[in-house]
């Protein structure tokens, strides 16, 4: 079975570097154009949108603030417009932001991280519903997390609630596009190797104990998170709306 994107329109946010840059590779090794949007690696999206081209596919890089209500409904109609529309939107923009506990925390970093996780997703989805219902359906795909259903690493509260709301709000949104076909379904990577959030705000030595406690004994790859987002976007899974994959090598069974 090959999940064949030709022809499809695809926006992945935060896709400048890690699982969003697999995520669009993948999609355009599938047939599909994407745009990389990218809110601080510009260079890297660049970098990943010449990749795209070398695969046959359009591309472009557009950088947005999706903290922003104004730049995320630029970055999706610049998007639409480049693309002819769209067909695909991938929510994978988020930040840990910084490990504080529960009883030090500030008002101002919760809200900032509940902003690039939840509220984003939101407010890319808000503008998204429009070009995908005008394409005659669709399919979007949000990033939650291990730990919406664990709690997260120490330091990780804001982070852990904001992607637990990320899971809730993809259910909610399935409900409510269904009728106009348009799917909706949540990610939940564990522990991935080589990506900048665990590179910068996890130890080594606290790496090597999340690894060993993981059921299939290893760290998983964008690649294979990859792979998932690739399903949920193709016409194989028109079945599937209101589903969060786990993908996290056993560490949490629900």
């Amino acid at each position: 079975m090959s999940f064949d994107l030709t022809g499809k329109r695809a926006l992945v946010t935060g896709a400048g570097h890690g699982i969003g840059a697999a995520v669009a590779l993948a999609l355009a090794g599938a047939g599909a154009d994407v745009i990389i949007h990218y809110g601080r690696s510009e260079a890297r999206a660049v970098e990943v949108a010449a990749e795209v081209e070398l695969l046959g596919r359009k591309a472009l890089a557009l950088g947005a603030d999706v903290t922003v209500s104004a730049e995320v409904d630029r970055l999706l109609s610049e998007s639409a417009t480049f693309l002819g529309g769209l067909d695909i939107v991938v929510c994978n923009a988020g930040h840990l932001v910084g490990r504080v506990s529960t009883e030090d925390m500030t008002d101002e970093h919760f809200e900032r991280v509940v902003a690039v996780n939840l509220t984003a997703t939101f407010r890319t989805c808000r503008a998204a519903i429009p070009y995908l219902k005008a394409a005659g359906g669709g399919r979007i795909v949000t990033m939650s997390s291990l730990a919406a259903s664990n709690g997260g690493g120490p330091g990780a509260a804001a982070y852990s609630a904001a992607k637990a709301g990320v899971a809730g709000f993809t259910r909610a949104l399935a409900k409510e596009l269904a009728p106009s076909a348009i799917t909706v379904n949540a990610l939940a990577p564990g522990f991935i190797g080589g990506t900048e959030f665990h590179g910068t705000f996890t130890p080594e030595d606290s790496q090597r104990a999340i690894v060993a406690g993981i059921p299939l004994k290893r760290a998983g790859t964008a690649h294979e998170v990859a792979a998932a987002a690739l399903f949920l976007a193709s016409p194989e899974a028109g079945y599937l709306t209101g589903a969060t994959i786990d993908i996290d090598g056993g560490a949490w069974f629900r």
